[in-house]
């Protein structure tokens, strides 16, 4: 099966490393303009000059911070100008670990703006000229611990939980209009974000961060973290036409991590 997206637009969040970098790389392969979004311009730029552009595509990036919700807004409006959005991934940075007898209820607040306000925003500017064309996708980077919650992870627990419901509940008011609205739930994957939780965690535990790795390493059935790039298949595959049927899922991409069915 060979998946083909030229002549269609990507908006990728969180993309200058990690998941939303692969996510970004193998849609520019399958012939999509990407359009990466992320704070740090010099990794935006490199990034812009690696994608590739064997079938005449045209890649842009914004520098953004998602924590900023009122400054990204205006951001979003102006991109949408002059821009149309045929595939859209809602991704961006996590929020501070801690448990929830460690958070605020200012800290879920913020949580809320950076994790789901920005989602929701983005999409409804994407949708106009998506339910015009009668095409469109829509992948929401979510994870596993909307269904198996981390003790650590207390305010992406909850508020990633908000955007997967969300997800199925926009899947059927557009689903016929063509477009898709599918959430991916993200285990265990090779990134900086998952060094750093390894790190606090191995403080926390008075144990060296490669114990924590290597422990969470047995807890895969596969026996090992996901590569960035697998990631990347998966959400290039959702925005094809091929996948035209799937919509409103929570797709766990975790080795098999996740106990339930």
């Amino acid at each position: 099966m060979k998946i083909d997206l030229t002549g269609k637009n990507a908006l990728i969040g969180g993309s200058s490393r990690g998941i939303g970098r692969a996510i970004a790389v193998q849609m520019a392969l399958s012939g999509a303009n990407v359009t990466v979004v992320a704070r740090s311009e010099g990794l935006l730029q490199n990034l812009v000059h690696e994608l590739d552009t064997s079938k005449g595509q045209h890649h842009q990036y914004i520098v953004t911070d998602y924590s900023d919700f009122e400054k990204y807004k205006k951001q979003v409006d102006t991109y949408f100008q002059n821009n149309r959005v045929d595939i859209l991934v809602n991704n961006t940075q996590g929020p501070s670990a801690g448990s929830s007898l460690e958070k605020a209820t200012e800290d879920y607040q913020q949580a809320f703006d950076l994790l789901f306000k920005t989602v929701q925003y983005t999409t409804q500017a994407a949708l106009e000229q998506m339910m015009k064309k009668k095409w469109g996708r829509i992948i929401n980077v979510a994870s596993i611990s909307v269904k198996q919650p981390l003790s650590y992870l207390a305010l992406s627990n909850t508020i990633r939980a908000a955007v997967v419901t969300w997800g199925k509940t926009l899947a059927t008011d557009v689903g016929p209009s063509g477009i898709t609205v599918n959430s991916v739930l993200t285990g265990y994957f090779d990134t900086e974000r998952i060094e750093q939780l390894n790190q606090k965690k191995a403080e926390q535990l008075g144990i060296a961060e490669k114990e924590v790795r290597r422990d969470m390493e047995q807890q895969v059935p596969v026996k090992r973290i996901g590569l960035p790039e697998e990631y990347g298949f998966l959400a290039t595959f959702l925005a094809s036409d091929q996948a035209a049927y799937i919509t409103g899922t929570a797709i766990p991409i975790d080795g098999g991590l996740l106990k339930s069915i």
